[in-house]
């Protein structure tokens, strides 16, 4: 019997008893270390199992962490959580921020380029332009296919220059600096920094918005019931929409996060497809 135990412990899954969860890397690494390190806190006492926060580098990183079962829970843009669900069938998205249904990128423009505000989009063709990550659905995804609506070109046709910043907060750091001329980035990201009096928000304007779209999602892997038990994502899902913690809820920042599931980013899927950004 000793050795029927012993053997089904080393059988079992690693992590078995620790639920792992990563996110995008969307900000500055020290923000989103204490940031998730409180959500995971959070989860740990809400859900009576071990939770930790794995940082990842990329985008790419933090699908790959959740196909190779590094992580099991992810906080995911819309279409990284694409990818991830994909990678791993039987996913599902969970929740989003209230601000998700109807999420928007900002275009921006350095202050010394004299490019306005404007309601049309504006006129920044031949300008040096740079998107966030290659996989971002509101530094890149989004921004591209409203580019190439409005313009009827590509990014590589309409500019002079482009680049890809990695985040949000480098590419407004990026358009601050005249590095590039105009860039695309999260709302809130810009918001943030409007609000908290940085220097990088004196030195830019928005100049035009994109319709909305949806965006930021909590996906989990389809076989942690499995893992955890039966209702294990059930309880997950309830703590995230149970989290009201403002100062928890600010880091994020969303007001509040709401129920979410797979074909609400159908949309985002249809678009990538459309760009060869996913096959």
């Amino acid at each position: 019997m000793k050795a029927l135990v012993l053997l089904l412990l080393t059988t079992l899954p690693a992590g078995a008893q620790t639920l792992y969860f990563s996110a995008i890397p969307d900000d500055d690494e020290t923000r989103l270390i204490a940031r998730f390190g409180a959500v995971a806190d959070y989860l740990e006492a809400e859900l009576g199992v071990d939770v930790e926060y794995v940082p990842v580098k990329s985008y790419a990183a933090a699908v790959t962490a959740f196909r190779a079962d590094q992580i099991q829970l992810g906080w995911f843009g819309g279409l990284s959580g694409v990818q991830a669900r994909i990678a791993v069938p039987g996913s599902q998205a969970l929740a989003q921020g209230s601000e998700d249904e109807e999420f928007v990128t900002y275009f921006i423009a350095n202050v010394d380029t004299g490019i306005e505000a404007s309601e049309a989009f504006p006129d920044i063709a031949g300008r040096r332009f740079t998107f966030g990550a290659q996989t971002s659905t509101s530094g890149r995804l989004m921004p591209e296919f409203w580019l190439r609506e409005e313009t009827g070109m590509s990014p590589s046709e309409l500019f002079s220059d482009v680049g890809y910043s990695g985040d949000h907060g480098q590419t407004l750091r990026l358009v601050a600096s005249g590095a590039y001329e105009v860039g695309a980035l999260n709302y809130t990201v810009y918001n943030k920094a409007v609000a908290e009096g940085a220097p990088e928000a004196d030195a830019t304007r928005v100049i035009w918005q994109t319709p909305p779209y949806p965006d930021y999602n909590w996906t989990i892997r389809g076989d942690v019931d499995a893992r955890f038990g039966d209702g294990f994502t059930a309880r997950v899902r309830d703590a995230l929409l149970g989290m009201d913690d403002a100062d928890l809820l600010a880091s994020f920042p969303r007001a509040a996060f709401i129920p979410a599931d797979n074909a609400l980013y159908q949309p985002i899927e249809d678009t990538a497809r459309d760009l060869d950004i996913i096959d």
